[in-house]
């Protein structure tokens, strides 16, 4: 798709129908791929996310020496037998903080000096919440900014481990922190103050690390990973879409195959069914420490609700598509302590209200989040930004379906960060 024509969504006459599968779970694609990295021998991974920012984390592992084959389209297998070499360049971890993040807790106990750095949108992200603590560990490690923006520059040293007080919960600041204390003497303590996702924790123990967890406490001492096959689930934060497709536009019934039903990420499931969504799991089961599962969705009449601070963690990537649910459920939602909203690749909190207000939604921006009056008839006939964001472009589309007229979104092609079948898998259920 040319990036210089806008997309055009066609609202929906008919229902949703069929059985889909989603890409793979992003956020365990790029723990799977680093910490594969990580052990001596050989490890196959299986459905691999194929989404941009994924391959930037095997880009920038590919730089570190680490030998990637893909052995099909997203099955593939990766080896670092000699141990992460010094890059001849500045590592580009492109759009992805996950990588960015994660990265520069390894990196912090190489054995050599190495940058890494992101796109202008990354570069805006805030990294002082990994440098501080990796400081704390004895890591000699400098940004820019005062220490706050990406490029970072690291040189390897040997570290300490620390108990860690985290003011935020994010599983992106703990996962390098865990790393960091995977290679570091003693023992390393993360406490966030409300429990994030906890792919790394479950994926490290998977594969043997020294790891303990206790409510929203993690303990790791140092630890070598054994070598041995992940698979990984259909990401649930891009089910959400179809979720809230399915859940918005009248007589819809599908079914996703396959979908990771981690409890720190069905926060989605949850609050749908709170706004009196008819949602159903089949068929669950366990595997690689995942819990897995195929998601019924049927149309369903919903209400507004309030959702605040212990929820937020669990449902932070899928706000935006919660607003659109909102903005056909009766009555009033209400999302609040959700300041992080405003750190993701864009300002979604700002992004969203634009948007939905530009298709007739009653949605009023706060400084923690917003209110959305409901039920609205989405207008439709408007352009959508997506300010340089996928999951912004494709809550546009998902509203485009459920409005009256048609909706042009600029820039669409960043949905490819994350989900570039995105609108294929849509094509399957729309008849």
């Amino acid at each position: 798709m040319n990036a210089n024509i806008p997309k055009t969504v066609n609202p929906l006459k008919n229902p949703l129908k069929g059985t889909i599968k989603v890409p793979a779970d992003k956020s365990i694609s790029h723990r799977a791929a680093i910490f594969a990295a990580l052990t001596r021998k050989e490890v196959l991974i299986g459905n691999f996310s194929l989404g941009a920012d994924c391959k930037s984390t095997l880009s920038v592992l590919e730089q570190l020496g680490v030998e990637i084959n893909f052995q099909s389209e997203n099955n593939l297998s990766v080896l670092n037998k000699k141990g992460f070499k010094e890059p001849k360049n500045i590592l580009y971890a492109g759009n992805s903080g996950t990588t960015i993040r994660l990265m520069a807790g390894i990196l912090a106990t190489s054995s050599f000096t190495s940058s890494i750095t992101g796109d202008e949108s990354l570069k805006k992200r805030p990294m002082g919440r990994i440098i501080n603590p990796l400081k704390q560990m004895g890591a000699n490690i400098s940004a820019e900014d005062n220490d706050t923006k990406a490029p970072i520059i690291i040189k390897g040293s040997k570290l300490k481990g620390i108990m860690h007080n985290s003011q935020i919960s994010s599983a992106q600041v703990k996962s390098c922190i865990l790393l960091a204390g995977l290679n570091a003497e003693g023992k390393t303590i993360f406490r966030e103050p409300v429990k994030s996702r906890d792919h790394t924790e479950r994926l490290l123990a998977y594969l043997g690390a020294d790891i303990e967890v206790e409510d929203t406490k993690v303990k790791i001492k140092q630890s070598e990973l054994q070598s041995k096959p992940i698979s990984i689930p259909g990401d649930i934060s891009s089910a959400a879409f179809f979720i809230v497709a399915a859940c918005i536009i009248p007589d819809s019934e599908i079914v996703i195959e396959g979908i990771g039903l981690n409890p720190t990420r069905t926060g989605i499931i949850d609050v749908m069914k709170q706004m009196g969504a008819k949602i159903t799991i089949l068929n669950q089961r366990i595997e690689c420490n995942e819990e897995i599962g195929d998601i019924k969705i049927n149309y369903s009449k919903l209400k507004g609700i309030t959702i605040g601070k212990e929820m937020i963690p669990a449902i932070i990537d899928e706000l935006p598509i919660i607003a659109v649910a909102a903005t056909q459920a009766e009555g009033t939602t209400i999302v609040k302590e959700a300041e992080e909203l405003r750190h993701k690749e864009s300002d979604r909190i700002k992004a969203v209200c634009l948007n939905l207000k530009k298709l007739g939604a009653d949605i009023e921006e706060a400084l923690d989040g917003f209110v959305v009056h409901g039920k609205t008839q989405l207008r439709g006939n408007c352009v959508l930004e997506t300010y340089h964001d996928h999951r912004i472009a494709m809550t546009g589309y998902v509203a485009g379906l459920a409005s009256l007229k048609p909706v042009k979104i600029n820039e669409f092609n960043w949905v490819n960060i994350s989900f570039p079948e995105f609108t294929d898998i849509f094509a399957k259920i729309i008849h």
